[in-house]
């Protein structure tokens, strides 16, 4: 018994242009690598602080509700796996459930435009971005000002977290091929 059928993409035969076998990769991989971020999340709505240190003048760990926490968490996975409308036929044609818009095509720009700033925001907001006087702004900025109790605990949290810098690029990228499929000449 062969498990060749692992190594096949899912079917996106749905789609009016043939999707790149990269882009589908890619969009149904987003949602996976993220995926370490939202569990290591988790333990801070139970007010577990993962080793992190009080820091001085700041709010204190256990500010954190298991709302927010869960919310955050739950909102950062529906948003990676709405990016794989971008390589699904459910990106081009909005689906019949959908009230006004469903069964209507998906004009591309009504899907590039929120797409590449939402990319453009996440990048933001989750790369390292030096502001000056050794600060940083966005999240490697956040964990680098971090104490934790030992080194593992921050090995652990850069390892869980990282992967996260890499979404708005995704994103991005994923926008600009959905663009080009979507616009291209008829061949």
């Amino acid at each position: 018994m062969t498990l060749k059928i692992l190594h096949r993409p899912p079917s996106v035969g749905d789609t009016e242009r043939p999707v790149p076998r990269w882009a589908t990769r890619l969009a149904y991989a987003l949602p996976v690598l993220l995926l370490p971020s939202c569990l290591w999340r988790l333990p801070f709505a139970l007010h577990f602080t993962m080793g992190q240190e009080a820091q001085k003048g700041s709010l204190p760990a256990y500010w954190l509700s298991i709302p927010y926490v869960l919310g955050l968490s739950v909102l950062t996975e529906v948003i990676a796996i709405l990016t794989i409308g971008l390589v699904r036929g459910w990106g081009e044609v909005a689906p019949a459930w959908i009230p006004v818009i469903g069964g209507r095509r998906v004009r591309p720009m009504a899907a590039v435009v929120p797409a590449v700033l939402g990319g453009l925001v996440l990048t933001l907001l989750f790369t390292a971005v030096p502001i000056g006087g050794g600060r940083h702004l966005g999240l490697f900025g956040v964990i680098e000002s971090i104490e934790y109790a030992n080194g593992a605990w921050k090995v652990l949290a850069t390892v869980c977290v990282t992967p996260i810098a890499a979404w708005g690029p995704i994103t991005i990228v994923l926008a600009i091929a959905y663009y080009r499929r979507r616009t291209a000449a008829a061949g």
